[in-house]
């Protein structure tokens, strides 16, 4: 199982990536979080303590691990054949969820087409973890519509799109959504987020259904997720009582129960 979480920022992306992770680490798979984010907060969902979480480098500002990877000798010529599977042991971090988490960055630029060392690098591990390695893999996705045309989540499975009641949100639900056609991606889903009463719930379900959408679950608005953001801790830990968590928990079991 690979998935990936897009959505317009502060929807609740790296919230669901990290409920879901420790979900299917629960069912007895290993699971691989990834935090393609540019400001990654991954590692504090899966329980990292803040501290720790701020001295993982991500793989794409690691200029030693690009440099030993890319290199030639030749100024301006790159390396594009290299091996990968040593990254992810050697800079995988376990989580006190027992889901191993990549921080991986993302590498902006001005055309989708950079081949720069950070870039490569960052592209071959993306196709060699949703496409040769066997465990489960969830990926937090940078907001936002613009690595959909870097093409850096072709290889998943499935695409779960975040998006709260706003208009700006689901528009750009909407245009993620297409993307993934494009992409030949399997399966996409709009999940919403931050439902704080019917209404919000209707005018999601509203939107989904009017543009063809498959709408995978509303999680409602959660004070106990709320306190944990603002403490900086995660939210896993009030799971017991955590009618966000609960919900995010039985899509993970539709998502199984869709994958056969």
């Amino acid at each position: 199982m690979k998935i990936a979480i897009s959505g317009k920022g502060g929807v609740g992306k790296t919230l669901m990536a990290g409920v879901l992770a420790e979900f299917f680490t629960n069912k007895g798979f290993t699971v691989l979080a990834i935090d393609a984010d540019p400001t990654p907060n991954l590692a504090l969902t899966l329980g990292i303590p803040a501290e720790e979480a701020s001295k993982i480098v991500p793989i794409s500002e690691n200029a030693q691990l690009i440099e030993s990877k890319t290199q030639t000798g030749v100024p301006g010529v790159y390396n594009l054949s290299f091996t990968v599977e040593d990254i992810i042991e050697q800079f995988s971090v376990k989580t006190p969820y027992n889901v191993s988490l990549l921080v991986m960055g993302t590498v902006r630029n001005a055309g989708g087409g950079c081949m720069c060392p950070a870039n490569t690098v960052i592209r071959a591990l993306l196709h060699h973890l949703l496409v040769k390695r066997k465990e489960a893999v969830v990926t937090d996705m940078e907001a936002g519509v613009e690595h959909m045309g870097r093409a850096t989540a072709e290889h998943v499975d499935t695409m779960l799109i975040v998006t709260d009641s706003s208009l700006k949100s689901m528009e750009t639900a909407k245009k993620l959504y297409a993307l993934t056609k494009d992409l030949g991606i399997k399966r996409a889903f709009i999940v919403g987020n931050k439902v704080a009463n019917s209404e919000e719930g209707k005018l999601i379900e509203k939107f989904a259904s009017k543009d063809g959408m498959p709408l995978l679950g509303l999680i409602p608005y959660d004070e106990q997720i709320l306190k944990a953001d603002i403490s900086g801790e995660t939210p896993l830990q009030y799971a017991e009582v955590s009618k966000g968590v609960a919900t995010i928990r039985r899509i993970g079991e539709k998502l199984l129960s869709e994958s056969g």
